[in-house]
């Protein structure tokens, strides 16, 4: 089952030439996710292909206008193109009221059922789950309220080794040696060991999205060993004063994060417009923390199994 981010946009409060506001896209199997919904995001769907009739669920972090200000446009346009779908929309309190005033200026009355989940941004708790992933939010601490998300998926089965299954066994009990049961008889007697005709299931992987936020140490237990991190670095080490009174991080303090988080790979992005090289960003990361990568526009990242 794939499981895969996409890059729509990775700049900070104004937009660069080349590089549109946050938005990114998280397929996991059949379900797209769409994490934040910058100003020009449908447009950048379109451009790297991504069918938005097809998103079923969308998590916008916060109210500030580089992460949402492209949600209005992309529902009119779901709308318009007879979506019948329902949609799922995760975000902070004030965002339905703000959708509501636009529908009701604009006389939208949409083709489709919007079913809005308002998120506790203080807090860390699951708002999602189907038979696939759960998904929490990560306190983050902005000039707003502001969250983060953590994408999981659940435990898998076990493998069953075809060949060394008995021939007698039923379906319900096919099922339960892939929960990782052993078989017995009624009288008791162990007719099939669990570790005999299975092997390990295949690896959960994670996603943690650390949206806008100062450096915020109290989230480590919650991102530990997660496969992919993402974390905002909108400025160099040498800005710090200017980051912190921002309430943004340093691409040192995103890398000094997943050190110590013991992520496998790290994603920089929320980039300052003033940074039309990102490379020293990047290097300023890779000295603490190697395997960091640039959340550059239109990359795909593949966790495997």
């Amino acid at each position: 089952m794939d499981f895969e981010l996409k890059i729509l946009g990775s700049s900070s409060a104004t937009p660069a030439p080349d590089r549109h506001h946050t938005a990114q896209v998280l397929t996991i199997g059949n379900q797209i996710n769409l994490i934040d919904c910058g100003e020009n995001t449908q447009m950048q769907l379109m451009r790297y292909k991504v069918k938005h009739q097809r998103i079923s669920n969308i998590f916008i972090s916060h109210l500030h206008g580089d992460h949402f200000f492209g949600l209005f446009g992309l529902l009119s346009t779901m709308h318009l193109q007879h979506r019948s779908a329902p949609l799922q929309l995760f975000g902070p309190p004030g965002l339905a009221e703000i959708l509501t005033t636009q529908f009701r200026y604009s006389f939208t009355q949409l083709s489709f059922k919007l079913i809005f989940h308002e998120l506790n941004t203080s807090v860390h708790e699951q708002i999602f789950e189907d038979k696939f992933i759960t998904v929490h939010t990560l306190p983050m601490q902005h000039r707003i309220p502001c969250c983060g998300f953590i994408f999981r998926e659940k435990p898998k089965l076990r493998h069953l080794v075809k060949e060394k299954l008995p021939n007698f066994l039923t379906p319900p009990q096919l099922i339960r040696l892939k929960h990782g049961e052993d078989i017995y008889a009624e009288n008791g007697e162990l007719l099939v060991a669990n570790a005999d005709v299975t092997r390990e299931p295949n690896y959960s992987r994670t996603y943690a999205y650390c949206s806008d936020t100062r450096y915020k140490e109290d989230i480590l237990p919650y991102i530990k060993h997660v496969d992919l991190l993402y974390h905002e670095a909108t400025f160099l080490d040498e800005l710090q004063q200017q980051a912190a009174y921002t309430m943004h991080s340093t691409a040192r303090q995103a890398a000094t994060l997943a050190l110590k988080a013991e992520v496998k790979r790290l994603l920089i992005g929320h980039f300052s417009v003033r940074y039309r090289d990102l490379e020293p960003l990047l290097l300023e990361a890779q000295s603490v923390f190697a395997n960091t990568q640039l959340a550059t526009e239109g990359k795909t990242i593949q966790v495997l199994e």
